[in-house]
């Protein structure tokens, strides 16, 4: 296998693991608003303890 293969190979799954952490926080930041609170509330640590809370 050559360097420039598994450089390749690493640069995508670089960017598609990239790609997916952004889509995730946009789904987060939509789902939250959509519900009616401020989207960028979805990154406070309270709001993730009540989450963990209700799981429980």
């Amino acid at each position: 296998m050559s360097p420039t293969y598994a450089r390749r190979i690493l640069k995508k799954i670089g960017i598609g693991l990239l790609s997916a952490l952004i889509l995730l926080i946009l789904g987060l930041m939509i789902g939250y608003g959509v519900g009616g609170g401020n989207p960028f509330r979805v990154f406070l640590p309270s709001t993730w303890q009540h989450i963990f809370d209700f799981l429980k």
